[in-house]
């Protein structure tokens, strides 16, 4: 089955290193390209922004999914192709998963964790069954990826984390995984 929708988890902040936010407006060009439509949390501010506007800019389809308290904070983007507002982040999160095929992991602080490990839970538990892609841009998540792996070896996840969750260094190397 071809991919037709990615839903992206990333900070609405850019963080220290340039090359976080060179990743998303990578990937937002890869998207437009490949004419796979883009899911994300719906702002225009950090890494969120650099990817939509990255789609966007290249003529793709952007679907952003906000919940009413992070509108004013995560400046909601009104320049993309559908902005949708829901009541609370257990409805956007649900929402993002009900519309993507699969799912990219970019930098990102706490809400962008518990997206990722939200999404591995119900993986695990067969609620769903998407692909998970870490993008460890310039080894973000090196120390992540190391804990996951001490979870492993402490006898706390029921499979093979790398069944689940797959890690690629760049964009180019997710093209693979489409």
């Amino acid at each position: 089955m071809r991919v037709q929708s990615i839903a992206v988890f990333c900070g609405s902040k850019a963080g220290n290193h340039p090359a976080y936010s060179e990743a998303a407006k990578a990937l937002g060009m890869m998207l437009a390209k490949e004419k796979i439509q883009l899911v994300y949390g719906g702002g225009n501010k950090g890494l969120m922004g650099d990817v939509a506007n990255a789609v966007m800019d290249n003529g793709g389809h952007v679907v952003g999914v906000i919940p009413e308290v992070l509108v004013g904070w995560e400046h909601a983007h009104q320049s993309i192709s559908e902005l949708k507002v829901v009541a609370d982040m257990h409805i956007r999160k649900k929402m993002m998963y009900e519309l993507c095929d699969m799912a990219v992991i970019l930098p990102g602080g706490n809400g962008t964790l518990d997206e990722l490990f939200e999404m591995l839970t119900w993986n695990t538990l067969n609620i769903h069954d998407k692909k998970i892609i870490l993008l460890n841009t310039a080894g973000y998540y090196d120390h992540l990826i190391a804990h996951v792996k001490q979870m492993a070896a402490e006898g706390f996840l029921y499979e093979n984390w790398a069944d689940r969750l797959k890690i690629c260094a760049s964009v180019d190397e997710l093209l693979v995984h489409l």
